[in-house]
């Protein structure tokens, strides 16, 4: 097998631009161009462009489709309706989470599932095994399709993102947050009103041979291009979580504070994972914490109280609009903290204050 990293339609601009490019899940991809603050604070205050075509898109279609989702996923699928994403996690019979991902519902028995890029093949995997459980039951077989090769995306986020779009695709300026349209000037594209920097914003699905264009007119109207290093920044401080962080097969949804998104009520069949985490409830939380000094906390960093280690940072960094070190940190559920925490830090405690989530609100 080639251990060749693979690169998305953007890559020669990215190089073009000057960007400290990066492996990252087996793809090549900018990390980041003029610098992480400059680019996080152009998000924030005005707009950034993302190249995000490097995340996997599956279609699951045919006859049944939505009810197999149904049972796929945590989320109660009668809340997908024309024109609405649908943000679910995704279970393993442990309870264990496999992914979170969007669900884009293209026609009754159509539904595009946005996953990400270090899970693409093993949620692949994991749809056509439950699939096949779901057909022995005497269930329509839907069909399940890894689509991601006929799509580039690009991130547009920041306050200024609808003003920027407008003049590409008017119809943005009727979408509301979580819907998505396909432009009538572009029905191949789908647009959405999604990010994962915590600011107003798009994410826009397209062929990968139209990327270069797209790209290049949102730069010329004022984006500033923004890498993975600003990414990262940027959902920390809106407390999204991160596979591989603050998700895995391991910690559940609940365990990741995302039990809005599981309906735990759902009818038989359920879902997949649905005894198990009726079994086991939430037994974790995440809290936040902000450095009280001028540390930078990490993931795996051990949290102390009282002399004793209650938990460990799943992900810290650096804030740049807060300019302290900010965390998300899992304890148990019955964890009591009185506002202040340590977290140990190259053999050194550390004083944090514990702090309401998100770090950073939009606006």
């Amino acid at each position: 097998m080639s251990n060749e990293q693979r690169k998305t339609p953007l890559h020669d601009a990215h190089l073009e631009l000057g960007a400290k490019m990066m492996d990252f899940a087996g793809w090549r991809l900018p990390m980041q161009y003029s610098g992480i603050r400059e680019e996080h604070l152009a998000v924030r205050r005005a707009v950034g462009l993302f190249d995000v075509s490097h995340m996997g898109e599956i279609l699951v279609s045919g006859p049944g489709a939505f009810d197999f989702l149904d049972y796929l996923l945590t989320r109660n699928m009668s809340g997908v309706q024309s024109g609405r994403a649908l943000y679910s996690a995704m279970c393993n019979e442990r309870g264990g989470t496999v992914d979170d991902l969007i669900v884009y519902p293209l026609s009754e028995d159509r539904y595009l599932l946005v996953v990400n890029a270090a899970n693409t093949a093993t949620d692949l995997a994991h749809i056509q095994l439950v699939a096949k459980t779901w057909a022995a039951a005497e269930k329509p077989l839907p069909q399940v399709e890894d689509r991601s090769a006929d799509y580039a995306q690009l991130a547009l986020q920041g306050p200024n993102a609808e003003d920027l779009l407008f003049p590409i695709i008017p119809e943005v300026s009727r979408l509301r947050p979580f819907r998505f349209l396909q432009p009538d000037s572009a029905p191949d594209w789908l647009v959405s009103r999604t990010g994962y920097t915590g600011e107003d914003g798009f994410e826009i699905y397209l062929p990968p041979a139209q990327a270069h264009d797209l790209w290049q007119k949102l730069l010329e109207a004022g984006a500033v291009p923004a890498g993975l290093g600003a990414r990262d920044t940027l959902r920390l401080e809106a407390a999204l979580p991160l596979y591989g962080h603050e998700l895995s097969p391991d910690i559940s949804p609940l365990d990741a504070g995302l039990e809005r998104f599981v309906f735990s009520a759902k009818p038989q069949p359920g879902f997949v994972g649905q005894e198990a985490l009726a079994t086991a409830g939430q037994s974790r939380k995440l809290i936040g914490l902000k450095a009280l000094g001028r540390t930078i906390p990490r993931q795996g960093y051990p949290l102390i109280q009282s002399g004793k280690p209650i938990g460990t940072v799943t992900s810290g960094g650096y804030s740049p609009t807060l300019e302290r070190g900010i965390a998300l940190a899992s304890v148990e559920a019955t964890t009591v903290i009185d506002g202040s925490v340590l977290v140990r830090i190259r053999d050194k405690d550390e004083p944090f204050e514990v702090c309401s989530l998100p770090f950073v609100k939009r606006g």
